[in-house]
């Protein structure tokens, strides 16, 4: 994802996934027909909005628009994020296969942000990566606790009464 690529464009693609993730999200939460599936993919899709303006606020290129317009920009047909999520929904997509596909984007893009911070001498540009990469942990263990509530599985508040008993 950022192999062999300067800071700076780094960056920008780094603006470009999480642009790509929020719609992602957005379009996750269009086809639930769960209530807290929804608002948890909505919840995301907002937040990757926050992580796509952190990035943009470091971006020293003057070759995108205002961030609110570069929002609001169709993203990529090939845009991995997507393209995955298009080819599940001819599969049938539901809640556990959107749990599932998210979760192994989250995981993905954490491992590619700790990867590239290794790289950044900088150290706000380091900084907001490693924020990033902490914000995507914790989407993670979101939709991890949600796919856990949703599959009817012991929820990890509930672990301590049910190893007891």
């Amino acid at each position: 994802m950022f192999e062999n690529v300067d800071v700076q464009e780094a960056i920008k693609r780094s603006i470009q996934t999480e642009k790509y993730a929020r719609d992602f999200y957005l379009l996750c939460a269009k086809h639930m027909k769960n209530l807290e599936a929804c608002r948890t993919f909505e919840l995301l899709a907002a937040e990757e909005v926050e992580h796509a303006k952190t990035f943009y606020d470091i971006y020293q290129g003057d070759d995108l628009p205002d961030f609110a317009e570069y929002m609001k920009l169709e993203s990529a047909p090939d845009s991995d994020w997507l393209t995955d999520l298009e080819r599940a929904l001819m599969e049938g997509l539901n809640e556990r296969k959107a749990m599932e596909l998210a979760l192994d984007k989250e995981l993905k893009l954490e491992k590619a942000l700790r990867t590239l911070v290794e790289k950044i001498s900088d150290e706000a540009v380091r900084a907001v990566f490693i924020s990033n990469a902490d914000s995507t942990h914790q989407h993670y263990e979101l939709i991890e606790s949600e796919y856990a509530r949703l599959m009817r599985m012991v929820h990890e508040t509930d672990m301590d009464t049910y190893v007891r008993e």
